[in-house]
């Protein structure tokens, strides 16, 4: 069936309102006809994630009950009997929470829900807490108003590996949308098919939080925005318990809002997102600024200096948490005897090398806060999940402690805070901080560059182009000859999933990986230079115009 007849097909049976709106407003734009009905949206490791408005390809109540169909009949056939369920403060997520819920409690599902949304992190708890077999995430991260996303959970908390994703999109294929039928979500809850989680959930979640405090920060002043997102209750409470004397939270971001309308890209990685609290922090004095993402799973910063602030790289917090959290655990005797950290290949190389004193078992895995969560896992089935101390990724997501199996925002935040407030006690920012590390071992730099493919045709032109990279790999990165490729995936040196991904590194210690997005229509490339900051820019920029030749 061809995208006409997909749009013909919905507009003869679509009996939601908002979808019948939308499919008129489509009606002879031969264009948006097939940028939503060319493809189903595609269910991977990391879920869905897509546009919302009407069409296969986009997130609407009926995509959401053809997957939750598709993961109930998947639950059912393995005797699977319970679902836990939350969303973030993004548009319909509240609608999509309650069509999740229903979909379930309709299969003889037990659902618990929040009754209001939470950041991620807390979902993955709430599935360990509950003993449920599945969790259900609705939410787009820190993308734009106009998308949203689903993010499934296995009963350990953790998102899904290949495998049982992969099994999930069997079952989902079969599904027709329009056979889906449930009754009221208050029916449900009326049943007990539907149970709300309690608030002593959230109070042992906070519990298990503040039980990764290392210091105090008492006498700090935090500027603090939640984006409009789901940090606006717990990140604040956590800072409160762990001391600090000041937080001042930026008025126009302080409540949740899908729209975003103070920054069309709520990412914590991005200045521009940053502006109102930068301006906030600049006015009350704050030693540093402290945003999250809409989920709170990423925590960005930025750090008085000098009289400025600077914000600092997911790199660099990465780092800096790692020297925090390894010295001052070996000094008060918490660090455990084999302690481990894990981060991802796109990550900086210099935290190992950091940690590398403390005897640390590091682990370098694929791109995806579940692949550090396995590690968690592995370590937990032998009874060593204490010797768990970090977990980080360079896209500024951290977690420290085994109490839940994503990166966590607010264990982030309270770190953050702490270590802020440790080195202003010995006279140091962390900006202070971070260049004594360069001073050691070297000026590691990175940079993120995102290519955007949207639509069919970007959809193709994507896959075009990474098939012709591997049909001609270069010789050089910029002006350095290539010393290594790695090509996840065919390669057999390092035991992890085959992957989408390539790896190039030089001579000069340059080194670049490229791989599509798992969620958007994006060829993300990381590059990294690790020489002195004049030479780093030299790097850079033969890097980058030799990539954008390759994938503009």
């Amino acid at each position: 069936m061809n995208a006409t007849e997909k749009y013909a097909l919905w507009c003869e049976k679509a009996e939601d309102a908002e979808i019948r709106a939308q499919l008129a407003a489509m009606k002879g734009d031969e264009k948006a006809i097939e940028n939503a009905f060319y493809k189903d949206l595609e269910f991977g490791t990391g879920g869905l994630r897509g546009e919302l408005g009407a069409g296969t390809n986009c997130l609407n109540v009926l995509t959401i009950a053809k997957v939750t169909q598709g993961i109930a009949d998947r639950m059912r056939a393995c005797g699977q009997k319970a679902v836990a369920v939350s969303c973030d403060s993004r548009i319909n997520s509240d609608v999509f929470k309650e069509k999740v819920a229903c979909v379930m409690a309709a299969n003889g599902i037990k659902a618990y829900v929040t009754r209001e949304l939470m950041p991620t992190p807390f979902l993955s708890f709430l599935v360990r807490e509950t003993g449920a077999d599945i969790g259900v995430m609705i939410t787009a991260s820190h993308n734009p108003a106009k998308y949203n996303g689903y993010k499934v959970y296995g009963a350990d908390g953790c998102q899904l590996t290949d495998e049982p994703a992969k099994e999930m999109i069997g079952y989902i294929e079969k599904v027709d949308p329009f056979d889906v039928k449930t009754a009221e979500f208050a029916e449900y809850v009326k049943s007990g098919m539907v149970e709300y989680a309690s608030d002593a959930i959230t109070e042992k979640y906070l519990a298990c939080v503040a039980s990764r405090s290392i210091g105090r920060a008492e006498g700090l002043k935090v500027a603090y925005s939640p984006l409009n997102g789901t940090g606006y209750k717990l990140v604040p409470e956590i800072l409160r318990r762990a001391g600090v004397a000041q937080i001042d939270i930026v008025p126009e971001q302080s409540m949740p809002d899908g729209h975003f309308t103070t920054c069309t890209y709520p990412n914590p990685e991005k200045a521009e997102a940053l502006k109102l609290g930068l301006a906030l922090a600049e006015k009350c004095g704050s030693d540093i600024l402290i945003a999250t993402d809409p989920d709170a799973d990423r925590i960005g910063t930025a750090v008085r200096h000098k009289g400025a602030y600077r914000l600092m790289s997911g790199n660099e917090i990465g780092v800096l948490l790692t020297d925090y959290i390894l010295s001052q655990r070996k000094k008060n005797g918490t660090l455990p005897a084999d302690p481990v950290i894990v981060t991802t290949i796109v990550s900086t190389g210099l935290a190992e090398r950091v940690a590398k004193e403390y005897g640390v078992t590091f682990y370098n895995v694929l791109t995806g806060f579940k692949y550090i969560g396995g590690v968690i896992g592995m370590l937990e089935e032998k009874g060593e999940a204490d010797r768990f101390v970090l977990g980080f990724e360079e896209s500024y997501g951290y977690l420290s402690g085994s109490y839940v199996r994503d990166k966590d925002a607010v264990v982030a935040s309270m770190l953050v805070a702490e270590m802020t407030a440790y080195h202003l006690s010995q006279g140091k920012t962390l900006v202070d901080r971070i260049e004594e590390i360069y001073a050691r071992f070297g000026t590691y730099e990175h940079k993120l560059k995102s290519y955007e493919y949207p639509g069919a045709e970007g959809n193709a032109k994507m896959k075009k182009l990474l098939s012709d990279l591997r049909g001609a790999l270069p010789e050089k990165l910029g002006d350095s000859k290539i010393v290594k490729t790695v090509d996840y995936l065919t390669q057999t040196e390092y035991d992890l999933p085959k992957s989408n991904v390539l790896s190039f590194e030089a001579e000069n210690g340059s080194k670049l990986i490229v791989r599509p997005s798992g969620t958007e229509p994006l060829i993300k490339l990381y590059f990294t230079a690790a020489s002195t900051p004049e030479e780093n820019k030299k790097i850079f920029a033969a890097m980058e115009k030799q990539t954008e030749q390759m994938f503009s």
